[in-house]
Protein backbone atom coordinates (compact mmCIF):
# COMPACT_ATOMS: atom_id res chain seq x y z
CA UNK A 1 0.00 0.00 0.00
CA UNK A 2 1.21 3.32 -0.71
CA UNK A 3 0.69 5.33 2.92
CA UNK A 4 2.09 8.48 1.05
CA UNK A 5 -1.40 9.21 -0.66
CA UNK A 6 -3.21 8.95 2.72
CA UNK A 7 -0.75 10.17 5.32
CA UNK A 8 1.32 13.71 5.15
CA UNK A 9 3.85 15.57 6.86
CA UNK A 10 3.22 19.13 7.17
CA UNK A 11 4.43 21.52 9.66
CA UNK A 12 1.36 23.13 10.19
CA UNK A 13 -0.39 20.44 10.71
CA UNK A 14 -0.66 18.93 14.54
CA UNK A 15 3.29 20.19 14.65
CA UNK A 16 4.44 18.20 11.78
CA UNK A 17 3.30 15.18 13.36
CA UNK A 18 1.89 12.27 11.07
CA UNK A 19 -1.42 12.87 9.92
CA UNK A 20 -4.22 11.09 7.95
CA UNK A 21 -4.60 13.59 4.95
CA UNK A 22 -7.60 15.95 4.96
CA UNK A 23 -7.39 15.42 9.19
CA UNK A 24 -6.17 16.70 12.57
CA UNK A 25 -5.82 12.42 13.43
CA UNK A 26 -2.12 11.19 13.99
CA UNK A 27 -0.86 8.22 12.71
CA UNK A 28 0.22 8.04 16.35
CA UNK A 29 -3.68 8.26 17.93
CA UNK A 30 -4.35 5.28 15.26
CA UNK A 31 -1.81 2.86 16.78
CA UNK A 32 -2.15 3.84 20.46
CA UNK A 33 -5.60 3.00 19.74
CA UNK A 34 -5.12 0.16 18.41
CA UNK A 35 -2.43 -1.02 20.84
CA UNK A 36 -5.22 -0.65 22.85
CA UNK A 37 -7.29 -2.87 21.66
CA UNK A 38 -9.51 -0.86 19.41
CA UNK A 39 -10.90 -2.82 16.43
CA UNK A 40 -10.98 -0.66 12.80
CA UNK A 41 -14.69 -0.46 13.56
CA UNK A 42 -14.30 1.55 16.31
CA UNK A 43 -11.83 3.77 15.06
CA UNK A 44 -13.94 4.46 12.41
CA UNK A 45 -17.74 4.58 14.53
CA UNK A 46 -15.00 7.25 16.55
CA UNK A 47 -13.46 9.34 13.80
CA UNK A 48 -16.11 8.98 11.05
CA UNK A 49 -13.61 11.20 8.48
CA UNK A 50 -11.28 8.07 7.99
CA UNK A 51 -11.56 4.83 6.25
CA UNK A 52 -10.17 1.37 6.89
CA UNK A 53 -7.80 2.34 3.77
CA UNK A 54 -6.57 5.02 6.40
CA UNK A 55 -5.75 2.60 9.24
CA UNK A 56 -4.26 0.44 7.03
CA UNK A 57 -2.15 3.33 5.68
CA UNK A 58 -1.17 4.78 9.23
CA UNK A 59 0.16 0.98 9.77
CA UNK A 60 2.12 1.01 6.67
CA UNK A 61 3.54 4.39 8.07
CA UNK A 62 4.98 3.00 10.77
CA UNK A 63 6.18 -0.51 9.57
CA UNK A 64 7.88 2.06 6.95
CA UNK A 65 8.86 4.00 9.73
CA UNK A 66 10.66 1.52 12.11
CA UNK A 67 11.90 -0.73 8.52
CA UNK A 68 14.43 2.41 8.43
CA UNK A 69 15.06 3.49 11.90
CA UNK A 70 18.75 3.51 13.05
CA UNK A 71 19.58 1.99 16.26
CA UNK A 72 22.81 2.46 17.93
CA UNK A 73 23.82 0.10 21.12
CA UNK A 74 26.06 0.94 23.43
CA UNK A 75 27.85 -0.81 26.08
CA UNK A 76 27.11 -0.41 29.71
CA UNK A 77 29.86 1.63 31.36
CA UNK A 78 31.40 3.18 28.14
CA UNK A 79 31.32 6.81 27.75
CA UNK A 80 28.32 8.25 25.72
CA UNK A 81 29.92 10.26 22.77
CA UNK A 82 27.34 13.20 23.18
CA UNK A 83 28.40 14.57 27.62
CA UNK A 84 31.36 11.49 27.88
CA UNK A 85 28.87 10.93 30.99
CA UNK A 86 29.23 6.46 31.40
CA UNK A 87 25.76 4.73 30.32
CA UNK A 88 24.40 2.95 33.15
CA UNK A 89 22.80 -0.26 33.07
Amino acid sequence: MAFNDRVEINPRIMLGKPVIRGTRITVELIVRKLSEGAKEEDLLDAYPHITVEDIRAALAYVADSLAHEEVILCKAGVPNVETGDPISG
